[in-house]
C-alpha cells in the first residue's frame, strides 16, 4: 500500500516534469553551458520527471522508480552549483536560497530512498 508521502512525491515529480513543458526556457537558462542541446535536455528531463513521478506510484515498478530518481538528483547538482556561479542561471533568487537547494536535494535523495 502507498503511503501518503509517496502519492505526493510523484505528483510533485510529474507536477515539475510538466512544467518542463509551460517554461522551457526557464529550465534551458539553468543549464551550464558545457552540456548540449538545452532545449532537448529540458524536455527530455521533463519527460523523465514525468515517467518517474507515476512509476513511483506503481508497486510493480516503485524500486527501479526510486533508484531512478535518486540518479536524477544527483545528476542535477552540476545544475544548483551552476545556478550559484551565473548571475543569468541565478533566476534572481537569493543566494541564500540557491545554497539551502544544494541540501534540499540531498533531502529530496533520502525520501525517494524511503522507496528502495
Amino acid at each position: 500500500m502507498l503511503t501518503w508521502h509517496q502519492y505526493l512525491i510523484g505528483v510533485l515529480l510529474v507536477l515539475a516534469g510538466a512544467n518542463h513543458f509551460r517554461k522551457p526556457k526557464i529550465y534551458e537558462r539553468i543549464i551550464p553551458p558545457y552540456l548540449p542541446a538545452h532545449a532537448t535536455l529540458v524536455l527530455l528531463s521533463g519527460i523523465i520527471e514525468m515517467i518517474l513521478g507515476f512509476m513511483i506510484l506503481n508497486p510493480n515498478t516503485e524500486i527501479a522508480a526510486a533508484w531512478s530518481i535518486i540518479v536524477m538528483l544527483i545528476l542535477f547538482l552540476p545544475i544548483h552549483i551552476y545556478m550559484l556561479q551565473n548571475e543569468e542561471a541565478s533566476m534572481q533568487l537569493p543566494r541564500w536560497v540557491l545554497l539551502l537547494r544544494i541540501p534540499l536535494q540531498f533531502v529530496l535523495i533520502y525520501w525517494a530512498y524511503q522507496y528502495v
